[in-house]
């Protein structure tokens, strides 16, 4: 089974981590793609300071470098659940919108499964854009969303 798992390094990604590990992953037959995505900033035409493009370009490198913290730390929990070695991951970073991103490298990867974190914000969270929806209304797979244990 292909297994997508989206990270932001929150909590809630993590207890996504936790819960593909604990109920889908199965070692010997789970492969699995850890992403991160993040936006890229633009400069504003508008601004009345112009930011020089150096600043967006030190932006951008420091959210990338978080990003890849993400999956690779992801990537360090699932190989800790399963030390033989029996479940191959790979990560990547992904630019641009992250519900558009997960689903297009789901759809490019052929994914049988997305996993991602909710944050629980409820209706209004969901109407202000929530990743997890966002994924769930357009993955071309199944697609758990795993919420908060405190809920």
């Amino acid at each position: 089974m292909k297994v997508l798992i989206a990270t932001d390094g929150s909590d809630y990604s993590k207890n996504a981590v936790d819960e593909a590990c604990r109920s889908v992953l199965r070692s010997g037959e789970s492969e699995v793609l850890v992403v991160s995505a993040y936006e890229e900033a633009y400069p504003m035409a508008a601004e009345p300071f112009a930011i020089s493009a150096e600043y967006y370009q030190k932006l951008e490198e420091a959210v990338r470098d978080m990003a890849s913290n993400h999956v690779n730390e992801a990537k360090a929990t699932i190989l800790g659940r399963f030390p033989d070695g029996s479940i191959v991951v790979s990560t990547e970073i992904l630019a641009g919108t992250p519900a558009q991103q997960i689903v297009e490298r789901a759809k490019d990867w052929d994914a049988d499964l997305i996993v991602v974190g909710s944050h629980g914000r409820g209706f209004w969270g969901r109407m202000l854009g929530s990743v997890s929806d966002g994924v769930v209304h357009h993955a071309p797979c199944s697609v758990l969303v795993v919420r908060p244990r405190s809920m």
